[in-house]
């Protein structure tokens, strides 16, 4: 999809919402000995120009891969917080591709420990390169 004038739009973002992953993270004793539903979000910030010109899977990133490598990351991480969680993701989402320039990364309990109606607790994380 070509901008006014012909151009292709360059910087972008490719958005991954609601991969959900099964995990120890917490700080109760309850959350370390049981494994929560965890739902992340994430915004790979790339440059747009090569894929959109060639309509080539080999121009862009492969959020396949990406997904890959988050489920690991997140299943063998076991930390505390999810301050923590969500820039070691971010962090091995930029080792996968070097065109991805940064990336959001936001990190949702599903089952958060707490004596209310919450439906979530989470925390955003900007890793660039």
């Amino acid at each position: 999809m070509a901008a006014a004038g012909g151009s292709v739009p360059s910087p972008g973002v490719i958005e991954l919402r609601g991969l959900r992953v099964t995990a120890v993270v917490g700080v109760l004793p309850e959350e370390r000995e049981r494994a929560q539903p965890l739902e992340l979000d994430l915004d790979l910030h790339v440059d747009l120009a090569a894929a959109a010109a060639s309509d080539a899977l080999d121009d862009t990133v492969d959020y396949g891969a990406v997904c890959d490598r988050v489920v690991e990351v997140v299943a063998g991480a076991a930390p505390q917080l999810l301050e923590r969680l969500s820039v070691e993701v971010a962090r091995a989402v930029l080792g996968i591709d070097a065109r991805i320039d940064a990336v959001d990364v936001v990190v949702r309990k599903l089952r958060p420990p707490v004596a209310h109606d919450l439906a979530s607790s989470g925390v955003r994380a900007r890793v660039a390169r």
